[in-house]
């Protein structure tokens, strides 16, 4: 019997659940930070290898899971693949110039 691989479904926030303490709170992570701003700057969907991090692929999936939960990115499942990208549209509408503030900021 071949071996079937059990990945947890991606939890997204729906648009009026996101809050602004959640977003900052996520933000704050250099490590985060650094991951929104590769996907701000992806023309698509980043796969958790395509970004450029210094951790383990565990504290990836740990810094993508708080991304996800605090509404920051969205994530899909295609295979043993996952593809994030950036949820801007949200965040703007609901914190109009939070993420560019955020992203314009210095290093």
């Amino acid at each position: 019997m071949p071996a079937t691989t059990h990945l947890s479904p991606l939890v997204h926030p729906e648009r009026d659940e996101i809050t602004v303490e959640s977003v900052l709170r996520a933000l704050a992570d250099p490590v985060r930070l650094a991951i929104v701003r590769q996907l701000a700057t992806a023309d698509t969907e980043v796969s958790c290898g395509g970004l450029d991090v210094p951790v383990t692929k565990s504290t990836l999936t740990h810094h993508l899971g708080i991304l996800r939960q605090a509404g920051v990115i969205s994530g899909r499942q295609e295979g043993t693949t996952r593809f994030n990208s950036l949820r801007r549209n949200d965040l703007d509408d609901l914190f109009p110039g939070l993420l560019d503030g955020v992203l314009a900021a210095r290093r």
